[in-house]
């Protein structure tokens, strides 16, 4: 949405971590923002980016299809830093040779530092210091450019780093974006201040006032309706919004019948007594509930309620009168997610991007589009909101619905609600909703065999699953006591009548997602 003095472009490959790389940036407080390499090269220069960054990715520069970049990228005068296979492809570009590796590295590697200037400067190389990198390719440089110097080296990598010896471009087969990289933080910093030039600038104060300017120029005198959930998301948006154009927004709760026990009764408690937002609640329960009636994809449940709730708002923006504008949180995860790469399928459509209707009749207004989950807890804070709004758990748009695997039926809600609630009243009473970013139950399925009251049972199977992230993008599974989830566990079976068997999610992602919808 906002337009930026500073701007560094990663251009995705298809990696895993190409997220990763646009965090770190950010955290330097310079901004980021991420490309699919199909982005024609036109479009990135319009941008006037201060450097272009290209990821990894699960190719291989050699082969038939591997993903290309336009290669006027390497000649604009543009900075440039390619990081596995975006340093393979510029090594290629340039007349280099890159071939299958007779040892490849995964994992943790040793890295010897040639030379202190560009992407190594500040760093210790004498006596000869290794540096602990992480590696991840079964493909290696071969050969360099006769205009490239190599900059450092590994056991498996002749060509570990490279620089330009006339242009302002860079290549690293490590990784820096990732924690285990411990000169990662260094070599971005080399990148984006020394060959970029950047200034750290782009602050949450300065996102405020740059947004809010945005959102008067184009409401103007009008009127805004704000898809308001209760979640950090959406409560920072109307925070936000309101900041911008005060009494012409107008926020609208809807009970779309996927809620947790006592949601809705406390998300409009807490806006009416801590906020000056005005507040329409709508009963949506019997609208959604038949619109779910015998889904059991979850894409196309998504879909439909994302329309469902466009179709209420158009409906009360109507009754209001002369709105033409709705608010919405919509975040950075959730539009790169919704995107495919390479025109597979995508990870998931989150509800509010893929969701929408292709004919709506509202324009959105998405402030928070650019910033991670969270960026925009900095930004409640910044704004003034409590914490007990900025540092609720993550609760997905589409609610239970997509917590539910199958159909979803009023029998299958009260299982899942009174299960979830049992998890997090006891996380909560030990002190541990706050250590991490987000927990659930789902509920499968599939009934299991058990035993209980010394007859058997075949009952429904509620699975845990609590994650530790900073943004969502990636996450790994909470490593909560053992006691803590025996109870949990002991109180579900004991207090859910209809579950015998509780099981815990141990996946990270990724590979998995954390919601299993």
């Amino acid at each position: 949405m906002s337009a930026h003095s500073e701007i560094i472009v990663v251009i995705d490959f298809g990696s895993q971590t190409t997220q990763l790389i646009a965090r770190r940036v950010r955290e330097q407080k310079v901004y980021c923002e991420i490309h699919p390499y199909t982005t024609p090269f036109v479009d990135i220069e319009k941008k006037r980016p201060k450097g272009i960054i290209l990821s990894g990715s699960p190719c291989s520069v050699y082969d038939e299809d591997a993903p290309r970049i336009d290669p006027a990228v390497f000649d604009s005068g543009i900075p440039v830093l390619g990081i596995c296979y975006g340093a393979m492809l510029m090594i290629m570009e340039h007349g280099g040779r890159v071939a299958p590796a007779s040892h490849r590295e995964f994992g943790k590697t040793e890295l010897m530092v040639l030379d202190t200037s560009g992407l190594f400067a500040g760093l210790r190389i004498e006596p000869p210091q290794p540096h602990q990198v992480w590696m991840s390719h079964g493909d290696r440089m071969e050969e360099a450019p006769a205009e490239f110097e190599v900059t450092a080296t590994s056991a498996g990598s002749p060509y570990a780093a490279l620089r330009h010896r006339d242009k302002p471009l860079a290549a690293v087969q490590f990784h820096p974006e990732v924690v285990h990289t411990l000169i990662g933080v260094e070599v971005l910093r080399n990148f984006i201040f020394g060959m970029c030039g950047c200034a750290p600038s782009w602050t949450m104060q300065s996102f405020i006032s740059s947004t809010v300017a945005e959102i008067q120029e184009q409401v103007g005198g009008g009127k805004v309706i704000c898809a308001l959930s209760g979640g950090v998301d959406s409560s920072v948006t109307a925070a936000l919004v309101h900041r911008a154009i005060g009494d012409q927004l107008t926020c609208i709760y809807v009970n779309n019948g996927v809620m947790r026990t006592g949601e809705s009764e406390a998300v409009l408690r807490f806006f009416r007594e801590h906020t000056a937002l005005k507040v329409i609640d709508v009963d949506g329960v019997d609208f959604f509930l038949s619109e779910l009636s015998g889904v059991t994809d979850p894409e196309l449940k998504r879909k439909k309620i994302g329309r469902g709730f466009i179709t209420i708002f158009e409906q009360h923006a109507a009754q209001l009168g002369d709105v033409a504008y709705l608010a919405q949180g919509t975040l950075y995860p959730d539009v790169i997610e919704s995107v495919s790469f390479r025109g597979e399928a995508p990870i998931k459509t989150h509800h509010n991007v893929g969701g929408l209707p292709e004919v709506m009749k509202l324009e959105l207004i998405e402030p928070l589009r650019e910033l991670f989950k969270d960026e925009v807890r900095d930004l409640g804070l910044e704004l003034g909101l409590p914490e007990e709004a900025i540092y609720r758990h993550p609760f997905p748009g589409p609610g239970l619905a997509i917590r539910i695997i199958g159909e979803v039926t009023p029998r299958r809600l009260e299982i899942i609600r009174q299960a979830d609630a049992i998890f997090l009243e006891e996380l909560k009473t030990t002190g541990w909703y706050r250590k991490v970013w987000q927990a659930f139950t789902v509920l499968l399925p599939i009934q299991t065999v058990g035993v209980m009251g010394d007859g058997r049972s075949y009952e429904h199977v509620v699975v845990l699953r609590c994650v530790d992230s900073r943004d969502a993008m990636t996450a790994d599974w909470s490593r909560l006591p053992d006691d803590l989830l025996g109870a949990v566990a002991n109180r579900i079976i004991n207090e859910v009548r209809g579950v015998n068997r509780v099981v815990y999610d141990i996946s990270s992602k990724p590979p998995a997602t954390i919601e299993w919808e």
